[in-house]
């Protein structure tokens, strides 16, 4: 593969809802340009960008693959991405590094939840982009409804290009409304000739549609400058390369989002496609964004904005750790260049490297390239000290790029090994797969005495336990997790425990008389003090005392859950000279600590979380009915924009689980949620008995 200019190049993330049809129109876009003389299919598991043996088993993709392409005199670096939301920190790396996107749509299916989730990621990003709806020829398609719900959606923004026609229901050709050319099919189904628009015998509602649409086009292209306005307002006419010119852009402003069609399956129109990509979506060089990047030894910022004259810079987007292709940190070169032979410096890991070789890879292959100018996407291999985010540079002008911020994993379950001898295995391979997916991430609650995985939803979970019995032979499963409960008193209790043992030579005696009462301090697990007078107890038994709650309150009595809240004073007891010991007063405090606390009332506190579920206006009502039957309470709503609303309620943790999947069956994946720990609380009395006899039946077992 040769090396491309940064004007020459450009980074299109492939966006859409799951099952749309992304992976068969990248391999579409990747035939049509001679990349493979032979279309791959999902069913068959044979497609360039789903290679992993998950993704050919699921027949989804999991993982943002790169599929560089050639055209003419450019390189398009397609970014193919996951449209399930389960792996939406797939989708977010990928934007991180495009400069365009293509949002695909099912003509048969339509505006979907993943449809306008990449909208909003695009707007977020401020990321140009075009609409494709693909399926065209299917005989459910509807071009005209999928136009109309998109212009309900994003107003006059939408800008169909491209008018399918169809005869007795069936597609035979398009009408290109930027060129006002017909484009009618030939014998074959995928291969297209000029005719004039007069020639496509276009029905009266096809018409009709095609005059406001032109109109449109022709406004968007006035609007660009004074004198196109005069000219536009005085009836003349635009040439095509002056439309072309305007609309561009319009559409890197985000003022225009072109709407074309065609299908991946077939390869219908697209070759048009990929012009459209090189025609309107820009280069990584863009007037509206700006990439600083800044110098640690001075904190001076630098606006880099890939700059091919300006020292080397990269930012490592993501990394592939596989036991089957190898290790490979994936690149954007922010400015300057990079040659194969180039020494990088990692600033924030203190690591300088000399390269061996320099890749772009294309699905699994990797494809050794020379050198990489700025704005373009490669990789490096077997940098060992190098992790997602990071900033590579030289070590004469360090460079340090802030870190892209990807969702949080809010879906968590406990995880045990099915074979107890694997427990160091699994935690290296959980360690390689964790550096893949920034979004997994693992927890060892030692409170609670489990082992937690979280991660986007309960799908992204069930897909790193195939990985795992798949890529490094072990197996692990699944189960609730523990809720983290606490335990507390009520009530001020006093209590007198002695500890007496005698077995030949020294005994073991301690005596003591102590008095429990709640501290009013639930952060706090417990506070000891002593009003001991007359040496009942000598000092030197105060720590062992203390020592005794201190090793209590891990395992409270009632559940066994840790213990907050009390104070525990020691005002009396007793001691022999020869026998007492700093053991046995700890263990007499230890059974004064157990007889105190189911005396005192003791209750079981559950933790609230502030929960943020953020989803259109139409569901609000269903969103709190279901807070409601899970204990929650709605504390308000506060509006979001773009039609909606953010129900912000706390609710117990213990009612959070499995939240993630009731919310997008509720909302039809429109949903989002976040929570975090507020406080505890008092549980009642029904959660309390439930919990109880859960513990218990469990220390049975």
């Amino acid at each position: 593969m040769k090396v491309y200019k940064t004007q020459d190049i450009r980074n299109v993330a492939v966006l859409g809802h799951g099952g749309c049809g992304k992976t068969t129109l990248v391999e579409a876009m990747a035939n049509v340009t001679g990349v493979t003389s032979r279309m791959g299919k999902v069913v068959d598991g044979n497609t360039i960008s789903d290679y992993d043996k998950e993704e050919i088993k699921r027949k989804f993709s999991i993982s943002t693959s790169i599929v560089p392409i050639e055209w003419r005199f450019w390189k398009i670096n397609l970014l193919d991405t996951p449209g399930y939301l389960d792996f939406v920190g797939e989708v977010e790396e990928a934007l991180s590094v495009a400069d365009g996107a293509i949002i695909v749509i099912s003509g048969k299916a339509g505006v979907e939840a993943g449809t306008e989730r990449a909208w909003e990621f695009c707007e977020k990003y401020d990321i140009p982009r075009v609409f494709f709806i693909t399926d065209i020829d299917d005989d459910n398609a509807d071009y005209a409804k999928i136009v109309e719900d998109l212009r309900a959606l994003y107003g006059k923004k939408i800008a169909p290009f491209h008018l399918p026609v169809k005869e007795d229901g069936k597609f035979t050709g398009y009408v290109n409304v930027v060129k006002m050319l017909g484009r009618k099919c030939t014998d074959d189904g995928n291969k297209f000739e000029d005719i004039a628009i007069e020639d496509m015998h276009l029905s009266d509602e096809l018409q009709a549609e095609l005059e406001p649409c032109r109109e449109a086009l022709l406004e968007a292209v006035a609007e660009t400058s004074e004198e196109f306005m005069d000219r536009y307002f005085e009836g003349g006419e635009f040439t095509i390369d002056e439309i072309i010119d305007a609309l561009r852009q319009n559409v890197n402003d985000g003022n225009v989002v072109p709407v074309q069609c065609g299908s991946g399956l077939y390869n219908i129109s697209i070759e048009n496609l990929v012009k459209t990509c090189v025609e309107f979506l820009p280069s990584p060089i863009r007037d509206t964004v700006k990439i600083f990047g800044k110098d640690p030894r001075t904190d001076k910022e630098y606006n880099v904005d890939y700059d091919s004259r300006r020292p080397f810079s990269a930012y490592v987007f993501k990394t592939i750790v596989d036991p089957f292709i190898g290790r490979y940190s994936l690149i954007k070169v922010c400015s300057g260049e990079l040659k194969a032979d180039s020494v990088i410096y990692n600033y924030e890991r203190e690591t300088e490297e000399k390269m061996n070789r320099l890749y772009v890879l294309r699905g699994k292959e990797a494809i050794e390239v020379p050198e990489l100018k700025a704005g373009d996407i490669g990789a490096i291999a077997k940098l060992t000290n190098t992790e997602t985010g990071d900033t590579l540079s030289l070590k004469s002008d360090p460079l340090v790029f802030d870190k892209f911020e990807l969702s949080a994993p809010y879906t968590y379950k406990r995880y045990a090994a099915k074979n107890k001898a694997d427990v160091d295995k699994i935690s290296q391979a959980l360690q390689k797969m964790m550096e893949e997916d920034c979004t997994l991430k693992t927890f060892n609650d030692k409170e609670n005495r489990q082992l937690l995985m979280y991660g986007m939803g309960d799908q992204h979970l069930d897909v790193v336990v195939s990985k795992l019995a798949a890529k490094y032979k072990v197996e692990i499963t699944l189960s609730k997790p523990r809720v983290p409960y606490r335990e507390t008193i009520r009530k001020k209790v006093e209590v007198r425990e002695k500890y007496k043992k005698q077995s030949g030579g020294h005994g073991q005696y301690g005596d003591v008389a102590m008095e429990f009462e709640p501290s009013g301090d639930l952060e706090t697990p417990y506070v000891f003090a002593e009003r001991v007078v007359g040496g009942a107890v000598p000092k030197n038994y105060f720590p062992a005392v203390e020592k005794g709650i201190q090793e209590s309150i891990g395992k409270g009595p009632m559940a066994g859950y840790p213990v907050v809240g009390v104070k525990a004073t020691l005002f009396d007891g007793s001691y022999h000279p020869v026998d007492s010991s700093e053991m046995a007063f700890k263990t007499a405090a230890r059974q004064a600590f157990k007889s105190a606390f189911m005396k005192a009332t003791p209750v079981l506190l559950e933790p609230i979380a502030s929960l943020s579920v953020v989803v259109p206006d139409s569901y609000t009502g269903d969103i709190m009915g279901d807070l409601n039957k899970r204990r929650g309470r709605v504390l308000g709503m506060n509006p979001v924009g773009n039609g909606k609303t953010e129900v912000v309620a706390d609710i117990p943790l213990s009612e959070l689980y499995g939240y993630s999947t009731n919310l997008r069956s509720m909302t039809g994946g429109r949903g989002v949620y976040s929570y975090m720990f507020d406080r505890y609380e008092q549980a009642p009395s029904d959660v309390q008995e439930r919990v109880i006899a859960e513990n218990a039946n469990e220390a049975e077992e």
